[in-house]
């Protein structure tokens, strides 16, 4: 089920997965804004707009973000073949356990605003590298091999046209084969 919801099944290219990036980014930053124009022109002139008016509205936004982007990321992880269930939730808890370093031994973090470490800020640059510049795999699945055995049926062997034999029995043999 969630190879469906997620696509950890699916793959997508590295042009692809930066198009659907930008793509998504223009249309959360369109719904953001419309919810902001519809809460300030719904808002009564003498009443001071609050992110009251808008929180519940943003909360959704910003979840159908984190999964839209969770999906891109699981199907481009896909396609440069490595497996996006173990990739995903090591990559999230690498963020929880930096975060914690970061706010209980403040001389780590990268600012005093910055609730993040060097390590944890290099690790999402990698993957955002990975993300955009790794090669994809080939998307043909290989015949697995069992003790030097395929299971693909075995090649057959190649007819001889009637002539190349009429040939091989007037010069007397297989083409150098003795009888």
């Amino acid at each position: 089920m969630l190879g469906y919801l997620f696509g950890f099944n699916a793959r997508i290219g590295r042009l692809h997965y930066f198009l659907a990036t930008i793509g998504l980014a223009i249309v959360i930053t369109g719904i953001t804004f419309a919810i902001a124009s519809a809460a300030y022109h719904g808002n009564a002139k003498a009443i001071p707009l609050t992110v009251k008016h808008m929180q519940w509205p943003l909360i959704g936004v910003a979840v159908l973000f984190c999964l839209a982007s969770l999906t891109l990321q699981s199907m481009r992880f896909r396609d440069i073949g490595w497996d996006p269930v173990c990739v995903i939730p090591g990559w999230i808890a690498l963020m929880i356990v930096d975060y914690l370093i970061a706010s209980k031994i403040p001389a780590m973090s990268l600012g005093p605003e910055h609730k993040g470490t060097i390590v944890g800020a290099l690790t999402n640059l990698g993957l955002f590298l990975a993300l955009l510049f790794w090669p994809g795999s080939n998307h043909e699945p290989a015949v697995p091999t069992f003790g030097g055995r395929s299971d693909a049926p075995p090649r057959r062997q190649e007819a001889t046209s009637q002539a190349a034999s009429r040939i091989a029995r007037v010069a007397g043999g297989e083409f150098g084969r003795r009888a």
